[in-house]
């Protein structure tokens, strides 16, 4: 019991949250608790008012690109462009009470927006039943929360893993070109456009649709989008100008806005966001459904998306940690992003998390603390009660605009070419989740993502490396003979390194390699009598891995062969003790290392060889 008890701790809790609490006074423990829980009760007491003044400028500059970015990600998710606000509001304060990041900026990202819309379109029409629409949408969001807090809460974080660096690359670049393509309607004024999301129906619209295209679009559509080119190249190539492509989307929009207002009578055909209303998120808690017959849409929705904005927001957040230096909970995370999607749901929010463009110009901009997404908030408080009727007139194609300038960032070239060089199988796993994306749809995309990565897993567990080893010339060193062109066999011995756990999974395929490594050996080793296997880097086995090793040695003794163990863990040992398989070996059927192993049995061989 005390040993199972320490493994479900390892795997549940390897980091030990709770070794603070050990040999504390009560009011100590409850002080570290609720640190714990609030880490703001653990450096705000520590905040002074340089601190302050960093946060402050840090968060104006993320509010000046918060606000244009969650208007067009609200549009981007097929909600009303003030339901994007609202989402800049809330979620940010709740996250500055429970994030333990200081530099992740919270709001509306494209991924979730897309995803969300795409999904939820499949059971409602945002045109036709815009009210049972934003309902769903609030549901996903409240299950979206509660499944990542329950992920934090549980310590079950290692579920997110499942999604691979390289099918994040490949879905995260094929989601970029669908969000691109979904601008297409906004940026060309077209009326008749399809609503599925995949690359030859849009293609398609557009061709059949291209007598509706309004030229009066292109001009501020190529103006905007040289300038937010010109402003995220200058920042790029030099970070302490990161202010330039942080107020470029505010800028156009203030411009466009004022173009549009002014010039409106002449600027036919060009749609404008239209009235937004004033005043503080009203409370949709009355407007989730837990009873509906769209449930199960609504559920499903909520998990992928959680999935996705959690393993965006975690991302981004441990890259600027580590960046500053400082420690981030991956499971506090997941519990505050969760909770701040939760009470989200119940103001009038959608799926939120930590953006990357945000979080970039948050770090660049100085930020010390999360009191940077509180100035960010207030900011977005002011334009809530004051200056909505500002955006009226803001055309619709900014925003558009806007998405794909953000959105560009996504396609992380030099990531899939690194792939390419390193790991063709990581390669074709990202072009796998790329084109699930591109040519079928995001959800597909994801489920493709999910199954690559778990056939990965699946392919390394049940076809284990098991190389031939051999002996380094006036060394005690084996290495394999297939890198090392200097290694040499060892005259009677096959020397065989298997590098990975024995599990039932992979216990068949290793007897194959077995016997096909044995009829190699026996054409290039004269003599062969030991078969050395080196279990250095077998961490764990199970009863069927016990079982193979029984048969091995039970077959080479019919060919007059003997199997010698050398160097098994600590694991492996008190399995095969338990087993009572080590009886089998003998004394001279287990050693500590490779070189050990081949020095007494060659010694023995020989003392033998000259008594006869």
């Amino acid at each position: 019991m005390e040993k199972l008890k320490q493994r479900v701790g390892e795997i549940f809790f390897p980091d030990d949250p709770l070794h603070k609490f050990k040999n504390q006074t009560l009011p100590k423990k409850l002080l570290l608790g609720l640190q714990f829980l609030v880490p703001v009760f653990e450096w705000g007491p520590q905040y002074n008012l340089k601190l302050l003044r960093s946060d402050v400028v840090s968060g104006l500059t993320i509010a000046s690109l918060a606000i244009p970015q969650g208007i067009s990600y609200a549009k981007l998710a097929k909600l009303p462009p003030i339901i994007g606000l609202y989402s800049s509001f809330v979620p940010p304060m709740i996250y500055a009470l429970l994030g333990s990041s200081r530099h992740l900026a919270v709001g509306p990202v494209s991924i979730a927006s897309l995803v969300m819309g795409s999904m939820l379109t499949q059971e409602v029409s945002a045109t036709e039943d815009p009210t049972l629409y934003l309902k769903l949408a609030f549901t996903a969001t409240f299950f979206a929360g509660l499944f990542q807090a329950s992920l934090g809460l549980l310590r079950l974080g290692f579920v997110i893993d499942f999604l691979s660096k390289a099918t994040l690359v490949g879905f995260t670049a094929g989601a970029a070109v669908v969000v691109s393509l979904q601008q297409l309607k906004g940026l060309l004024g077209i009326v008749t456009f399809t609503t599925k999301m995949e690359i030859v129906p849009v293609i398609s619209s557009v061709f059949h649709s291209r007598d509706e295209v309004s030229h009066q679009n292109q001009k501020p559509i190529i103006q905007n989008l040289l300038l937010f080119l010109i402003g995220l190249l200058m920042s790029m190539k030099n970070p302490k100008l990161f202010w330039v492509s942080a107020a470029a989307p505010l800028t156009s929009v203030i411009a466009a806005t004022l173009a549009s207002f002014m010039f409106s009578s002449k600027l036919h055909g060009v749609k404008i966001i239209g009235h937004l209303p004033k005043g503080l998120n009203p409370p949709s808690m009355d407007m989730l459904l837990f009873s509906s017959s769209h449930l199960a849409v609504a559920i499903k929705t909520g998990i992928v998306t959680g999935i996705l904005s959690l393993t965006e927001g975690i991302a981004v957040g441990t890259t600027f940690a580590s960046l500053a230096n400082y420690p981030v909970d991956g499971n506090k995370e997941m519990m505050a992003i969760g909770a701040m999607n939760m009470v989200g749901s119940c103001t009038s929010c959608y799926v939120t998390t930590g953006s990357f463009s945000r979080s970039a110009v948050n770090y660049n901009a100085g930020a010390k603390t999360a009191v940077s997404n509180t100035v960010m908030a207030a900011a977005v408080l002011v334009t809530l009660l004051f200056l909505m009727p500002l955006f009226h007139y803001t055309p619709e194609v900014i925003l558009a605009a806007i998405i794909i300038t953000a959105v560009i960032g996504l396609v992380d070239y030099r990531a899939a070419g690194r792939l390419w060089k390193v790991d063709k199988l990581d390669f074709a796993a990202c072009l796998c989740s790329f084109v699930g994306v591109v040519f079928v749809s995001v959800p597909v995309g994801l489920s493709v993502a999910v199954g690559v990565s778990m056939f990965k897993v699946l392919l390394h567990v049940t076809r284990p490396n098991a190389v031939v080893l051999g002996n380094l010339p006036g060394t005690q060193i084996y290495q394999s003979v297939q890198r090392y062109g200097e290694a040499e066999r060892v005259a009677s011995f096959l020397i065989v390194a298997v590098e990975s756990p024995i599990y039932f999974a992979n216990s068949t395929y290793l007897k194959e390699r077995e016997e096909e490594e044995l009829i190699e050996a026996n054409k290039e080793t004269a003599g062969l009598k030991y078969v050395v296997v080196d279990m250095t880097a077998v961490s764990a086995i199970d009863t069927s891995g016990i079982e193979l090793l029984c048969e091995v040695r039970k077959t080479l003794e019919g060919r007059s062969l003997q199997l010698v163990l050398a160097n098994p863990g600590g694991t492996v040992m008190e399995k095969l003790h338990l087993s009572k398989s080590l009886q089998l070996f003998g004394s001279n059927g287990l050693f500590i290392s490779v070189g050990e192993a081949v020095a007494h049995i060659s010694s023995l061989s020989k003392a033998h060889r000259e008594v006869i």
